[in-house]
């Protein structure tokens, strides 16, 4: 696919479809739409007492927006294990216009002035699409995730959408739902008025929990 643009993109998630790549050097984009799409209900979050300490620590310094560039080059990077990624430069370069817009927004883990962990993600309506997340650090992307889903509560966002189900976010308590039911939720998402929570809006380890309130 040639010719792609951020408002291509934008279009992309509203009907329910999203890009990859083979290979990160791989400038080529091809659209998914998985019969089976992976949520996390946003009142569904499972965060252990291990994690929810850890949180409540404040042992990392969350940001937001901070370093966006950053963390989706970071998502991009080999990792054991996985030596390819589906972000290749084109969805990249997407991205990075996306959060100029305003529409596309990280959440970062942050230790001893360095990043360390984190996600990105695309914010439309009441819909947020979390693309992808890493971590250098034990529990760093974790730690990430629980604050995304205090602001996006906090914001007034209904649906968290994952693309797929992976062991790793079913611990973390994301669910499977079939194509249909995902349209019928992104329909109704997209007609929310929500709104990211940004930098200047504070959210602590402590006010995290208290907004996500699922603790196991």
């Amino acid at each position: 696919m040639t010719g792609f643009t951020a408002d291509d993109l934008i279009e992309c998630y509203r009907q329910g479809v999203f890009p990859m790549a083979d290979a990160r050097h791989d400038e080529r984009v091809f659209l998914v739409e998985p019969v089976k799409r992976g949520i996390i209900p946003l009142d569904g979050l499972t965060i252990t007492r291990r994690l929810a300490r850890t949180v409540r620590s404040d042992r990392f310094d969350v940001k937001v927006d901070a370093d966006f560039a950053g963390v989706i080059s970071a998502c991009a990077a080999p990792r054991p294990g996985r030596l390819e990624t589906w972000i290749n430069r084109t969805i990249e370069a997407l991205c990075l216009e996306l959060h100029t817009r305003g529409q596309a927004h990280s959440v970062e883990s942050w230790l001893d002035g360095h990043l360390v962990g984190g996600l990105y993600g695309i914010a439309l309506g009441g819909a947020f699409f979390g693309e992808s997340m890493f971590s250098t650090e034990s529990d760093a992307s974790k730690v990430a995730l629980v604050h995304l889903v205090a602001r996006l509560k906090i914001g007034g966002f209904v649906l968290l959408d994952t693309q797929f189900l992976t062991d790793h976010l079913s611990r973390l308590g994301a669910v499977e739902i079939t194509r249909a039911d995902y349209r019928r939720r992104l329909t109704s998402a997209l007609r929310v008025d929500a709104e990211f929570p940004g930098a200047p809006r504070y959210v602590g380890g402590v006010e995290a929990l208290q907004a996500t309130s699922q603790t196991s």
